[in-house]
């Protein structure tokens, strides 16, 4: 059995005054791709949001590489090895691609292995390399969203987290951002993807967790999951 990396255990949310998380259990074993699905307002991006350390958890606990992770600042967990790509992407607009892929490094010291790492990001996204020098902000949004990854990738995470990787992109975009999706956990990477798209994050993951009004109502290994009718019903149209 791998090495569990992140486990929620009975964690819950208050959001803007609503109970948005209700009580959840899920864990992310290394090497795993883990699909969290459910739609708009089911409290995916909620949970992240505590994962990451940027919003504050009530009851339950979140456990990173052993360690619970209440109390410690979002800086502490990307140093420990936890990059999220946030939904929205979130680039530095004013500042150009390669200057936005240095600013995932910022807590690397190896400069070498920085500049390395920035030429496996371009060899994973060649369009980045093709416009390194060009302002983040006049980008098109699958382009922002190759950056995002990117520049995720540059803290070297031992954990990815992608919060609607796909959300508001062209279908040909869609499907190169799954492909990278895969190239990235092909290569190594442990992955949580929290997704709309239920169908295309069931078919890369390998285990997967129906979140529906703040609570997990389903889990189990993905490709069983894609073929479950209540799932096909339910999210895949069907």
């Amino acid at each position: 059995m791998a090495q569990t990396l992140l486990k929620v255990k009975g964690l819950k949310v208050a959001y803007g005054g609503i109970q948005a998380v209700k009580g959840i259990d899920f864990e992310v074993r290394e090497g795993e791709l883990v699909s969290l699905i459910g739609s708009n307002g089911a409290g995916k991006t909620t949970t992240m949001k505590a994962i990451t350390g940027s919003l504050p958890y009530g009851a339950g606990d979140i456990e990173f590489l052993g360690r619970s992770i209440k109390g410690r600042g979002a800086w502490d967990l990307v140093a420990e090895g936890l990059a999220m790509v946030p939904e929205g992407r979130g680039v530095f607009a004013r500042m150009t691609i390669t200057e936005n892929l240095q600013i995932g490094a910022y807590i690397r010291k190896d400069k070498q292995e920085i500049a390395n790492d920035i030429d496996r990001v371009f060899g994973i996204f060649p369009r980045l390399k093709e416009r390194k020098d060009q302002l983040a902000g006049t980008m098109s949004g699958g382009e922002q969203q190759m950056l995002a990854m990117g520049r995720a990738l540059m803290a070297r995470p031992k954990v990815l987290l992608l919060d609607e990787p796909s959300m508001g992109l062209s279908p040909i975009m869609v499907d190169k951002i799954f492909e990278v999706v895969k190239q990235v956990y092909d290569q190594g990477v442990t992955v949580l993807l929290v997704e709309q798209n239920a169908s295309r994050a069931l078919q890369l993951a390998d285990r997967g967790y129906v979140m529906e009004s703040g609570l997990i109502t389903m889990e189990g290994d993905a490709k069983v999951m894609l073929r479950d009718p209540k799932v096909r019903a339910a999210y895949l149209g069907e």
